[in-house]
């Protein structure tokens, strides 16, 4: 394992986005997948200030839409990795919806995905492990074990289907 450590702060990403009538559904409302492309590039670009590499999307654990954004609501999302292998990074990316009358903020998505980092040869290559700095981080940090549990199990029950 590579014994260079970073803080999660090195990887701290964050972007705003307007929703826009062409990002939405009939209802005025952002599409999922509009908000899943957001997502995996956030988590990449995270990825990559950490790892200083491209990377690749291994997996999406989870996704969980918890409100929606409209048109014209600012989508601000948050990507930071919270963990590591040799070779690959868990990143947790959070949205939140700003409402341009009120400015009042609510968490509209949240999602963790597996990253990893890439060689020009497109070959895994090994990454810093992650020294988590806030709260959140930490109780991320401490779970990582069981979530990697669960993905393999869930691969090997992909694996099963085919």
């Amino acid at each position: 394992m590579n014994k260079e450590q970073l803080p999660a702060g090195v990887s701290r990403t964050i972007q705003s986005r307007l929703v826009l009538p062409p990002d939405t559904n009939h209802m005025g409302t952002i599409f999922g997948g509009t908000v899943l492309a957001y997502i995996d590039e956030i988590a990449a670009i995270a990825a990559m200030k950490h790892s200083r590499r491209a990377v690749v999307t291994a997996s999406i654990d989870n996704v969980n839409f918890l409100s929606s954004a409209k048109v014209g609501d600012i989508l601000i999302l948050e990507g930071v990795v919270i963990s590591t292998g040799r070779t690959s990074m868990e990143v947790y990316v959070k949205a939140e919806c700003q409402h341009i009358e009120s400015g009042t903020r609510s968490l509209t998505t949240t999602s963790i995905l597996t990253m990893v980092a890439v060689d020009a040869e497109g070959r895994p290559t090994p990454v810093a492990s992650v020294v988590p700095e806030t709260d959140n981080e930490k109780r991320l940090f401490e779970n990582a074990q069981e979530r990697k549990d669960r993905r393999m199990i869930a691969n090997e029950y992909a694996k099963e289907l085919c």
